[in-house]
């Protein structure tokens, strides 16, 4: 058994990922129409979904059946989501610099820069690297 899944790892074909989600597949290719949940595409163009996307699909079901959500509200809940997760995905990243930063022999050099302006911590013992462009999207 692996040590860890990866979630998007697209392996479910339509009619399983439908069946996992309680839905229909007509339902699953309206919402790829509609950007809601897009999964990948095999090179034959077939939908191949990942359990991140069976996850959404169960979200989108239960604020459209549940909560009486309509369609323009879930892509708005969903993007707001995204949005969140990837915020929570900087924040640790900058936790972790901090952690390093703090953590740095006093008069030791924290930061480099490489020739294409990516930031990297100070030093060959820490394989850390900082997003390209802090703070800007």
């Amino acid at each position: 058994m692996p040590s860890h899944i990866d979630h998007d790892a697209p392996v479910f074909v339509i009619s399983v990922a439908a069946q996992l989600a309680g839905m229909h597949p007509q339902t699953l290719r309206t919402y790829d129409r509609m950007g809601l949940v897009v999964p990948r595409r095999t090179a034959k163009r077939g939908r191949r979904y990942s359990r991140r996307d069976v996850a959404r699909l169960r979200l989108v079901q239960r604020l459209s059946q549940d909560e009486g959500v309509n369609l323009e509200g879930i892509r708005r809940v969903l993007v707001m989501q995204d949005e969140i997760d990837e915020l929570r995905t900087r924040v640790n990243d900058l936790t972790q610099l901090l952690h390093l930063v703090r953590s740095a022999p006093p008069g030791s050099r924290v930061f480099t820069a490489d020739p294409a302006g990516g930031v990297q911590m100070g030093g060959a013992d820490r394989p850390w690297r900082a997003p390209r462009a802090i703070g800007s999207r």
